[in-house]
């Protein structure tokens, strides 16, 4: 059994069977997560409300040797930063459904650095999106604000290579382990960022590959990073509008641009729009907001 409840914690994100659901309802129980290790696959079983086979793998890893020495290996190449770590981020402590354990690579100090601001849209984006994309965050950049997204195609690639052509800061958080990029073709964008000064985040061990339920997870963390979320643009059914349920949830502000109503791109904006986010047509319209409730995230 790892020494520390620090290790523990960081050992549990690695086993097999273990959700975040499943995390948290151990803690509950057993705040140290000490109990688990002594449990047999049946008290498992039925600790966690799981079936017998998960049961069974998730007891293997727990008393797996080697999955010891993958930990060892990735903290020799990552920072893995938990919840009971000083450099965990203030703005995630305060979200609903905060990553426990976070897996790093590249400039840690963007985790304290404000303002920051979270920036989506969507996958397919027309002319327009891409120059809205440069309008409104090159000023806000050369003022040293941190962008935050999700390094997928479309609005948020723009987003990252408009902050590293600008020479400033963003952070990306991924929907996989570091040691598979999705998609592959920004392989090159991930190293970019982490050589000029940025910062990689991941909820998911670095041999974590990609899955569908992993993008709308990461969301939350990508709005919890900002003090608002800026959409550039989005289609009416998205996954887009998901990380904007979440910054509502989080109490975040939320920013929308508008465009031409005959765009596809635009029927999302102008939805959240018309359900009280806040139109943006020029930079300065976000940094009179943060001007405004700066107060609250400096303290």
């Amino acid at each position: 059994m790892p020494s520390t409840f620090r290790d523990r914690l960081i050992h549990l994100y690695y086993c097999k069977g273990i959700t975040r659901a499943r995390l948290h309802k151990l803690l509950h129980q057993d705040p140290s997560l000490t109990k688990l290790y002594e449990y047999s696959t049946s008290q498992l079983a039925a600790t966690l409300a799981i079936p017998a086979n998960i049961a069974y793998i998730l007891y293997k890893d727990l008393h797996n040797e080697a999955l010891l020495y993958d930990i060892k290996r990735d903290s020799s190449r990552y920072t893995i930063i938990t919840i009971v770590d000083d450099i965990y981020p203030a703005m995630l402590k305060t979200i609903k459904d905060l990553p426990l354990v976070l897996f790093a690579i590249g400039n840690m100090n963007l985790l304290h650095q404000f303002p920051s601001l979270s920036v989506v849209g969507t996958r397919t984006p027309s002319n327009e999106g891409m120059k809205k994309t440069t309008y409104l965050l090159s000023p806000l950049i050369k003022q040293g604000w941190v962008i935050v997204s999700g390094m997928a195609k479309g609005i948020d690639s723009f987003a990252h290579r408009t902050a590293l052509a600008e020479k400033g800061y963003t952070i990306a958080v991924l929907g996989s382990g570091f040691q598979h990029i999705y998609p592959k073709q920004n392989v090159g964008l991930f190293k970019e960022i982490i050589t000029s000064n940025g910062l990689i985040l991941s909820e998911y061990p670095p041999t974590t590959a990609p899955q569908p339920y992993h993008f709308p997870e990461r969301n939350r963390i990508i709005s919890g990073l900002g003090f608002g979320t800026l959409v550039i643009e989005a289609m009416e059914r998205s996954g887009t509008l998901i990380t904007v349920e979440q910054a509502l949830e989080q109490g975040r502000e939320v920013f929308a641009t508008p465009g031409d109503p005959w765009i596809p791109q635009t029927k999302g904006c102008h939805k959240i729009i018309q359900e009280g986010a806040k139109l943006i047509t020029k930079w300065e319209d976000i940094e009179e907001d943060w001007e405004t409730i700066k107060g609250i995230w400096q303290r």
